[in-house]
């Protein structure tokens, strides 16, 4: 069982930057899961160029730590989570891709599309047996979209993605795994 502490922070407060909300982690009986979700991500622009079919990566970092007293946090996982939205024109669907082994989903509508894109759903973390019971631990999560990077001189065409790019702080969650 974890128990969770209201801890979760971010240094931005500015509505207009892309960040992370809905920041959630629980235990299954064998692992630790995290949930969250990314608001203020997508650009009317970027929609535009989705839509036009230029694939669009969200790149997720997760990092799970042991509080230490008197010695660096120890470091028990990181995770590196990508999210990859394709526009089939043809078909008009959507196809959101993960690298975290599940099957890519298929949308017929952009808003369902959008949210599998901003969202970790149950995501393991670590096995429960990487934990030190009642020890302090913290999961990091930070999302970011780098710059798209467009075969031949296509970029000259779609000048506007240079302002697609977006990176949340990093939000920090804190809990005590107790077992029993």
């Amino acid at each position: 069982m974890l128990c969770l502490f209201p801890g979760f922070f971010s240094c931005s407060h500015q509505e207009k930057n892309a960040k992370i909300t809905d920041f959630l982690v629980i235990s299954s009986a064998e692992n630790v899961l995290v949930y969250a979700r990314v608001t203020n991500c997508f650009t009317k622009d970027m929609e535009s160029a989705i839509l036009a079919g230029v694939p669009t990566t969200f790149t997720f970092l997760v990092d799970l730590y042991q509080k230490r007293t008197h010695w660096f946090d120890k470091r028990i996982s990181q995770l590196v989570i990508t999210h990859t939205i394709k526009h089939d024109n043809v078909k008009k669907t959507f196809d959101v891709s993960s690298s975290n082994g599940q099957q890519p989903l298929g949308f017929e509508d952009f808003d369902s599309a959008k949210r599998a894109m901003a969202e970790l759903n149950g995501i393991i973390v670590a096995p429960m047996r990487h934990l030190k019971k009642d020890k302090k631990h913290y999961i990091l999560v930070k999302a970011k979209m780098e710059k798209v990077r467009l075969p031949l001189h296509m970029e000259y065409v779609f000048s506007f993605i240079s302002l697609w790019d977006f990176e949340t702080n990093w939000y920090k969650q804190e809990f005590v795994y107790r077992s029993g």
